[in-house]
């Protein structure tokens, strides 16, 4: 997606530096914080599976599955088939970060059966945002090669796409998170003390997509730059 972020070297890289260092500290505090609760079992002893199973429960979705699959942090719910999928570390684990992140993933199904309206948003983008961003690079090459400035701002367009795709996923993110810490507390999966460690892994894996939208931002910047919109 950040193919010309990356592999077309001037200046301008440099402008890419602040989102490189973000998305680097939002990484280390996602596997920190998620080793450190990790280790926090929670009082309860529910699983993250059984903590899932529970909020979907009493939300009436006895229609969603959980499966549980292969992978590190790769939880994630599937609207299409209506399937949450939780990784072993997080569907097994009795800790306070295997439940925070099963509750935030059960959230995007809550969401999904309630129409919230973001989300819903996001997943009829994901066609147009995925051909964007295969489509931009060769675009805007191809317009610097030709001097051909339509094509230019066709490229830029297409990668506009994978920013404002990014910008609706935030509200579905953090709304996600916050019906997990209230499901967390108001069902009793997790005691009080035990909510500020869910909290800070779910906070941790907000800023991930903040990260992700501040690179795509600097990445706009630099192809305005590199087309030479910016100097005039």
């Amino acid at each position: 997606m950040y193919g010309l972020g990356w592999f077309y070297y001037d200046w301008t890289i440099l402008l890419m530096l602040p989102g490189l260092l973000l998305g680097l500290w939002a990484q280390w505090a996602v596997r920190s914080r998620f080793k450190r609760y990790s280790k926090m079992r929670t009082r309860s002893g529910l699983t993250g599976a059984q903590a899932a199973a529970g909020i979907l429960a009493e939300a009436g979705l006895s229609n969603v599955e959980i499966e549980v699959i292969g992978g590190r942090l790769s939880d994630h719910y599937d609207p299409r088939k209506q399937v949450l999928r939780l990784s072993a570390d997080v569907a097994h684990s009795d800790s306070v970060a295997a439940l925070g992140i099963a509750a935030h993933e059960a959230g995007h199904a809550v969401q999904h059966a309630l129409g919230y309206f973001p989300l819903h948003l996001r997943n009829a983008a994901v066609p147009v945002t995925k051909l964007g961003s295969w489509l931009y690079i060769p675009l805007f090459i191809a317009g610097l090669i030709f001097s051909f400035q339509p094509l230019i701002w066709i490229g830029i367009g297409c990668f506009s796409f994978v920013i404002l795709f990014q910008l609706i996923t935030l509200p579905v993110e953090f709304n996600a998170s916050r019906r997990a810490m209230v499901s967390l507390r108001d069902g009793g999966y997790l005691e009080y003390d035990e909510l500020p460690g869910a909290r800070k892994v779910l906070s941790a894996a907000a800023l991930t997509y903040v990260a992700a939208l501040v690179t795509s931002i600097l990445l706009l910047i630099r192809l305005l730059v590199i087309s030479g919109v910016l100097r005039r």
